[in-house]
């Protein structure tokens, strides 16, 4: 009766089987149609990861969501310079557009100016800076292999970050549940903290004004 039940029953490899590949298609989707919250994603399978097989998990995590965000990363691009050089445009190009206000594109194209591909890390760090910097590359015809080059530290480093996130909420709770309530609190708190900022420094110069 026991062996037919554990026959049943998915054991933890088998869990973990089938959430990478979920995971997986999850922020390489996110990538492409930036509605979905990769960040707490992966913060929430670190908080599970580090309450399971910790180093191995927490090793395999970082691979999937690093190599998913690049190509979703590639993809996105890829279409948009496909859109930058039809003459109707691209339902994917104006996706772009209408996620990059003037100002934070004019931001980006400077920093782009500035530091070259390397602006591609720091954008995929602070919360929706990803996608003006993607359109400030678009604009400067940069080729894809060069934005590639620069995407891959990028992605590397957003998936450590969040994954940091992750660790951190579980391991203030003994329960993963709590961890990842932590986990998913804290990305919401990160990503909308420079909103916030932009806001209180616009009525603050407003009521100076």
């Amino acid at each position: 009766m026991f062996d037919a039940l554990a026959q049943v029953v998915p054991t933890e490899s088998t869990q973990q089987a089938a959430g990478y590949p979920t995971l997986f298609l999850l922020v390489a989707v996110g990538a492409l149609v930036p509605v979905i919250p990769t960040g707490a994603l992966v913060s929430s399978a670190a908080v599970v990861a580090f309450h399971r097989t910790a180093p191995f998990s927490l090793l395999l995590l970082f691979g999937v969501a690093s190599l998913a965000a690049f190509l979703g990363d590639i993809a996105l691009y890829w279409l948009g310079r496909r859109g930058m050089r039809s003459e109707h445009g691209s339902r994917w190009l104006e996706a772009l557009r209408s996620r990059a206000p003037q100002e934070r594109l004019e931001q980006a194209q400077e920093k782009l100016a500035d530091h070259g591909v390397m602006v591609l890390v720091l954008s995929r760090l602070v919360p929706a800076g990803r996608i003006p910097v993607m359109l400030a590359c678009l604009m400067a015809k940069m080729p894809l292999r060069r934005f590639a080059r620069g995407d891959i530290p990028a992605c590397l480093a957003w998936a450590v970050t969040y994954q940091i996130i992750g660790i951190l909420g579980g391991s203030l709770f003994k329960e993963p549940w709590e961890g990842v309530v932590a986990a998913v609190a804290l990305t919401v708190v990160v990503s909308a903290a420079p909103t916030l900022w932009r806001r209180v420094r616009r009525l603050s110069g407003s009521q100076h004004a």
